[in-house]
């Protein structure tokens, strides 16, 4: 096999390193027993670059629907657009709040140790905004993931390609045909330039882009489709990058399939979730996964991990160890 596998394999034996290893083998047989995968992103894993593994997990069949924060759905264009006017600040922890006023003065958005130039997000509001006018004037709505597709579907887009583009995941996913759900997009950047374009009168009106709901039941839809117990497989697994509302909003789905709906459909068949968050006292994103089982989202019997660590440093490692590096 593969490299890091091996070394993963014959190192990662105890705590978090066992788990990591377990949450990956189990996510193989998931799928190699016929299951498809839900992958939930929160934090800025676009701008820490997961994409370049992700996109491949997408496009080997390993991936089929996304959840995503406004943020990380946003970020992987820009990255796309604008990686090489990216600036690493390696001695980040260091500085001072006159220090952070010189980078909010020179546009630079800092995400931990990556400051993003205000400029990318300019050029990708000029066409972002075309696309929301249209359709708001055409009477057509679309989500958040679509309206981005709409803009990589541009042939003059390509020229602006500042990575390769097999290392964007929201490429791959429009490629590949796979779902992407970003519920709160409205705390996102291009969220809030969406609404500031409105109140200007630039576009019509806030419904071109559907609602957090609508997501929702595209995601319930499409797990009621693909969900595998007609056809004796096992049920879609979740991989939960991170905690907060993109696995929130898409693990919710059955539950609300089961008890609102009154759906005959399967809990999800697989759990594995990385956080850096502990086990807290009402805190979602430290929730154990049993805690899952009261809420009618897992059931006993679910395979899942919980692996306590750095995300950014933990999920490369699982997909690469899926994909056989």
């Amino acid at each position: 096999m593969g490299a890091i596998r091996d070394f993963m394999d014959k190192h990662y034996r105890h705590f978090n390193a066992r788990e990591t290893v377990w949450a990956a083998r189990a996510y193989e047989e998931h799928l190699a027993k016929g299951g498809k995968m839900m992958v939930t992103l929160a934090g800025a894993m676009s701008t820490g670059e997961l994409g370049i593994v992700l996109a491949r997990m997408i496009r080997a069949g390993k991936v089929h629907a996304i959840s995503c924060t406004g943020a990380n759905l946003e970020e992987d264009v820009f990255n796309l657009l604008a990686n090489k006017e990216y600036e690493i600040i390696p001695s980040w922890r260091e500085l001072s709040a006159a220090d952070e006023v010189a980078l909010y003065d020179r546009g630079m958005n800092r995400v931990t140790d990556t400051c993003i130039p205000e400029s990318i997000m300019r050029h990708l509001e000029k066409r972002l905004l075309k696309i929301w006018a249209d359709a708001a004037e055409k009477g057509e709505r679309y989500t958040p993931a679509e309206v981005l597709f709409k803009v990589l579907d541009d042939p003059t887009l390509e020229e602006h390609y500042q990575i390769d583009p097999a290392h964007s995941w929201l490429l791959a996913a429009k490629e590949m045909g796979v779902p992407v759900w970003a519920p709160g997009w409205e705390d996102s950047t291009t969220g809030n330039i969406f609404s500031a374009n409105v109140m200007m009168g630039k576009v019509k009106h806030h419904t071109c882009v559907k609602t957090g709901t609508e997501q929702f039941q595209q995601l319930m839809e499409w797990y009621s489709a693909n969900h595998g117990a007609d056809e004796g497989k096992p049920s879609v697994g979740f991989f939960q990058v991170g905690g907060g509302i993109a696995g929130d909003f898409a693990i919710c789905g059955v539950p609300c399939l089961i008890q609102d709906l009154k759906r005959d459909v399967p809990f999800w068949g697989y759990f594995a979730q990385i956080t850096d968050a502990v086990t807290s006292y009402g805190g979602y994103s430290g929730a154990p996964p049993n805690e899952k089982i009261t809420w009618g989202k897992l059931e006993a019997g679910t395979p899942r991990f919980f692996i306590n660590s750095d995300a950014c440093i933990v999920a490369p490692l699982i997909f690469a160890y899926v994909l056989g590096d």
